[in-house]
């Protein structure tokens, strides 16, 4: 049975999809702004926008309906590039930090994580999880802070 969510789209939802996606990425990245993050406003919405043009590219070509399995690769390779740059934004935090101030940016990493997430569901047609997803990380990274 073929999922409606993962084929070929007209321009009018492709522009939707991507906006969801550009919308998530801004909200997330704005909060990281305003905190004075080394990854804001322009590395989120990135991020978000990027997932959902790589989700896209396959449900666009059709490849889905060919090779259910496209999918699951498509989101294993976004996965190991946020990696990439998580860890790039742990390891250039760390550079700048004295020994008992090693490790910090995790939760910048695992918001660029998240965030990368929500650009994936935006791209499928998920508007929905990709905004209470948003509301809820928005949730997290504001009020937990005052929590610990």
């Amino acid at each position: 049975m073929e999922n409606a969510l993962l084929a070929p789209v007209s321009g009018w939802e492709l522009t939707i999809r991507l906006g969801v996606a550009l919308l998530v990425g801004v909200i997330l990245g704005l909060e990281r702004e305003l905190k004075g993050k080394s990854a804001g406003l322009r590395t989120y919405t990135l991020v978000s926008f990027g997932t959902a043009i790589f989700m896209m590219i396959p449900i666009q070509l059709g490849v889905l309906r060919q090779d259910g399995e496209a999918f699951s690769r498509v989101i294993q390779g976004i996965i190991a590039g946020i990696g990439f740059i998580g860890g790039g934004t742990i390891l250039q935090r760390a550079r700048n930090r004295t020994d008992d101030e090693a490790v910090k940016g995790l939760t910048s990493a695992a918001a660029i994580w998240v965030t990368a997430a929500l650009g994936v569901a935006g791209a499928c047609g998920l508007w929905q999880l990709a905004l209470v997803g948003a509301g809820v990380s928005l949730f997290i990274l504001r009020l937990m802070k005052k929590v610990e």
